[in-house]
């Protein structure tokens, strides 16, 4: 028979593990390693050729060309030379080496999972990938299948095929918008073999509709593209804005579908919070600078603007400014941007968040906190204090590093948890679950907490 002592012990373990306010994230799919249905290895396209590694006629920008001095502290892409990476005990040759496989996004449209895999390590053989819910929506850890299709992620094949896809996002008018970092992010050995690029595709035909190459003065290099955001309406498809953030660079792109030009913003708010650098997950304790990550949309006020809400990822402060400011071109070009860009104020400590996106069902933006292997939220018609943030989720053991959030059509949240700082900073265990993807409707998320 255990003792008090020992419940009480067992109690307090729980809650370092999962510490729960709202309805906890229902966990839908988990891996040891990912897979694929085509892993380039002779099946499909990929017979024949090595889609990790660049071509000898290649263009290639070696590192340097671009670098600013080196930094004390490193970014959420940055590999420390002290590592020891798995990719070197591998054959480099291979198009699929499982290890070397990390998801980084998940969004969901009408029955496909967007998953992504940006080129981190050598031996991936497809960057954007799905997952057919109807077909595979059973499967404890199903494989993945390339989108559109695997040629496409063949970025050895064509100079406008894809290199490396961090997140993707849906907009109004059902087409799947993400960046193209152009970069092989391999260790020691960063390749920028092509121009950073917007795409467009549809998600009716699954056709490529638009590939923008971003312009060297608006992004030197694909390293900070992590994310992108889209405003548009759905009765106007044509006039869409996306909103690209720099993490590295620390500037925030805007792109305009209909004129089709791309301007950039910088301001110190987009600039890291020194104080906020210093992280612990998954056991491992490193110190980052990532500027600003993520941005997400307001609801429609009455003269038809939109609040733009941002924050760095080292950082606990949320920022805002209106859309109306980044759509305009001529805005871009000022030095002193007065009070167009707002505080809003801190989440509390802690609270270092990836992505977020505002719910329009129920007028609450959701956070993936990242040091706390969680879900945050805040209701957006409350002020914004530490009081008012809440927790949805938290869990140390299985949600460690969550590095996507988004919400579909539906009002689903989707998470992915991915394990990164231990894959950067120490190894991985392949006989345990390390990747996962979450679910849980908004609506459930934030009951039971602040957010309601």
């Amino acid at each position: 028979m255990l003792s008090p002592a020992l419940i009480l012990w067992l109690i307090a373990g729980l809650h370092v593990f999962s510490s729960v306010e709202g309805d906890p994230l229902i966990e839908v799919f988990r891996w040891k390693q990912m897979d694929y249905y085509n892993r380039g290895d002779g099946q499909g396209y990929g017979h024949g050729h090595r889609p990790d590694r660049p071509s000898i006629s290649g263009p290639i920008a070696f590192p340097g060309r671009y670098s600013r001095a080196k930094r004390e502290s490193l970014t959420s892409r940055d590999t420390p030379l002290s590592i020891n990476s798995r990719v070197g005990s591998d054959d480099s040759n291979a198009p699929y080496i499982p290890y070397n496989n990390v998801p980084m996004g998940v969004t969901h449209f009408r029955g496909r999972l967007f998953v992504t895999m940006p080129r981190r390590r050598v031996g991936i053989p497809s960057t954007l990938n799905y997952i057919d819910l109807s077909r595979d929506g059973r499967d404890q850890s199903p494989k993945l299948l390339a989108y559109p299709n695997f040629a496409l992620n063949q970025f050895n094949n064509s100079a406008e095929n894809l290199v490396s896809v961090y997140r993707t996002s849906v907009d109004a008018c059902q087409r799947l918008w993400f960046i193209d970092t152009g970069m092989l992010e391999y260790p020691n050995n960063r390749q920028q073999i092509r121009r950073p690029s917007i795409w467009v595709v549809d998600l009716a035909t699954d056709r490529v509709l638009k590939r923008f190459p971003i312009p060297e003065n608006i992004a030197e290099t694909g390293r900070g593209l992590a994310s992108i955001t889209v405003d548009v309406q759905a009765r106007n498809c044509d006039d869409a804005y996306a909103y690209i953030p720099d993490l590295v660079y620390r500037r925030l792109g805007v792109y305009h579908l209909a004129d089709d030009r791309i301007w950039a913003f910088e301001h110190n708010y987009f600039n890291f919070d020194p104080l906020a650098g210093d992280l612990n997950i998954g056991g491992q304790t490193f110190r980052w600078d990532d500027g600003i990550f993520s941005t997400t949309l307001g609801p429609h006020q009455p003269d038809g603007s939109r609040s733009v809400f941002f924050h760095p990822m080292a950082s606990t402060y949320e920022f805002v400014v209106s859309n109306k400011v980044l759509q305009q071109e001529s805005n871009a070009a000022r030095s002193d941007h007065g009070n167009d860009f707002r505080v809003l104020g801190s989440r509390g400590p802690a609270t270092q968040s990836t992505m977020h996106e505002y719910d329009p069902k129920t007028g609450v933006i959701f956070f993936a906190e990242i040091q706390k292997n969680g879900v945050g939220c805040w209701k957006s018609s409350q002020p914004f204090t530490v009081e008012n943030h809440g927790t949805v989720d938290s869990n140390a053991r299985d949600m460690i590093y969550p590095s996507d959030l988004s919400i579909d059509d539906e009002g689903t949240i989707w998470v992915m948890s991915n394990s990164m700082p231990i894959f950067i900073y120490s190894t991985l265990d392949t006989n345990v679950y390390n990747f996962r993807i979450w679910k849980q409707s908004t609506r459930l998320a934030k009951r039971g907490t602040v957010c309601e």
